[in-house]
């Protein structure tokens, strides 16, 4: 007999994070325990607003699903029973795990990834003034980091990028406009981004409102966040975007990630992997997701105040496993 337990966590965060749609303190997510034949396997997500979730949205999914999970409901037959979002993640997660441990085996061996020895993430910068964040950068690249994640609003977009890599000169960048960039003239914006060695911006313009991005050759590689949800997406992206940014906690889980990996290929679209604000039980997760892309953004537990088991080692701009 399986058994489900859920639970919601607070997790207070080191400093205040900033994106263009808000300031955060601290991150709830919710944790899913699976136990069968006294195996363990664990899953979290992180219940994102913008996507139409809360903490009480996610808890009830996951509770209306509970008695068939513990009758024994397959990590197949989930992908059909629950929508692609934070709840579905935290019970694919669970299961494959959970299956991982029945077959005393890692999540790399089930998912037939090889184990690097460390994989270079992204460290963010949060949204702030010119001078904070060009302090910011400075001390993120005195601690070793290799990439940062630049997060922007509509408001010195050039001055900013300037002073942070006057900062750190050596460091690559990437922007996060996180939708904020509706009604600028892009084509001239990302000329003058060009001359600070920008590698890709993300989306830039708010889902759904996209076409812009088809008037214009880009300089600047631009990756899709909100508009790239599941598989289904990529193919229209495809002449918008060079990138698209693989989350679990929009994407379902790590099994639907894996299939987006095999479709952005096929369609020649470069990767991204990157996270909500969390623990490392939910970064560790997308690990073998992470090992395939170009960029990885899995910096989500150097933001809290105290992480949680398994306790990924962060350091020289790294995660080292």
């Amino acid at each position: 007999m399986r058994r489900m337990q859920i639970a919601v966590a607070e997790l207070p965060l080191a400093k205040p994070f900033a994106i263009s749609r808000g300031t955060r303190t601290a991150v709830t997510v919710i944790r899913v325990t699976l136990e069968q034949d006294g195996f363990i396997g664990l899953g979290e997500c992180t219940p994102t607003p913008r996507y139409g979730e809360s903490i009480a949205s996610v808890s009830a999914q996951l509770a209306a699903l509970q008695s068939e999970i513990e009758a024994g409901l397959s990590r197949a037959a989930l992908q059909n029973r629950l929508a692609a979002g934070a709840a579905r993640n935290a019970l694919d997660c669970a299961l494959w795990r959970l299956n991982a441990a029945r077959a005393r085996e890692t999540l790399w061996q089930q998912t037939g990834r090889e184990k690097p020895h460390a994989v270079v993430t992204a460290e963010t910068l949060s949204l702030d003034s010119i001078e904070r964040m060009a302090s910011a950068a400075a001390d993120a690249v005195s601690r070793g980091a290799l990439l940062l994640k630049i997060k922007l609003d509509h408001q010195h977009i050039v001055g900013k990028v300037a002073a942070i890599r006057a900062a750190a000169p050596e460091a690559t960048l990437i922007i996060d406009a996180n939708e904020a960039w509706h009604g600028l003239d892009l084509p001239s914006l990302f000329t003058a981004l060009q001359a600070y060695d920008i590698a890709m911006i993300e989306q830039p313009l708010p889902a759904g409102q996209d076409s812009e991005l088809l008037d214009f050759p880009h300089p600047i590689p631009v990756c899709a966040d909100e508009s790239c949800h599941t598989v289904a997406d990529i193919a229209a992206l495809r002449h918008r975007y060079e990138m698209i940014n693989i989350k679990l906690d929009k994407c379902g889980g790590l099994t639907e990630a894996l299939a987006m990996v095999a479709a952005a290929q096929q369609q020649h679209m470069r990767l991204m992997v990157g996270c909500m604000l969390g623990s490392s039980l939910a970064m560790e997760a997308a690990l073998p997701v992470a090992i395939g892309a170009e960029y990885v953004d899995l910096d989500g537990p150097i933001w809290l105040a105290a992480d949680s088991s398994p306790f990924l080692s962060y350091s020289q701009g790294r995660i080292w496993l």
